[in-house]
């Protein structure tokens, strides 16, 4: 398939001051096949709107899914990002078979009561994680759902100057 067989897409870790990044529960208590119990957690990720930037997808989709605001940018990927959906996986009523995906790594500069993942965006949008935590970058391929890990391996080797350090 082209390159347009896959969708763009934007990624953000979010640092807090001691090195973790903000990971979130997929809602969604119906697990399709491909997700297994436990990997259900992912960073705030999201399409790019026509017109828009990628930085700028960034920033929405996690003001969208987090209600977080108060950032700062520590850097991005060097590349783009790719992974296909498993097969037999609707999504995009077909028209991609996955996503590239352009990341950013960003701290959290502002309070934690400024995350609401119940009411994201101000209530503006619908929620899509239902638990979220701070958790060690280098731990996230092992709670994302098997397709997506080769990516997050790639994106925690490029932020990995931005994490906490394993004792």
């Amino acid at each position: 398939m082209t390159a347009s067989a896959y969708r763009p897409c934007v990624g953000v870790m979010l640092f807090n001051d001691a090195g973790l990044v903000f990971i979130g529960r997929r809602r969604s208590r119906k697990l399709p096949a491909h997700v297994a119990a436990g990997r259900e957690w992912q960073a705030p990720q999201g399409g790019i709107d026509q017109g828009e930037t990628p930085f700028d997808a960034a920033l929405r989709e996690l003001r969208e899914e987090t209600n977080i605001a108060s950032v700062a940018l520590l850097g991005e990927t060097p590349q783009w990002y790719s992974y296909d959906l498993p097969s037999g996986a609707k999504s995009w009523k077909g028209k991609f078979q996955g996503q590239t995906q352009k990341w950013f790594a960003l701290r959290f500069t502002g309070s934690v009561d400024e995350i609401d993942i119940d009411r994201p965006g101000g209530g503006a949008h619908p929620p899509e994680f239902d638990a979220w935590r701070w958790e060690k970058l280098e731990l996230l391929p092992e709670l994302i759902v098997p397709f997506k890990r080769p990516v997050y391996e790639l994106v925690v080797r490029d932020f990995a100057q931005f994490g906490a350090r394993a004792e």
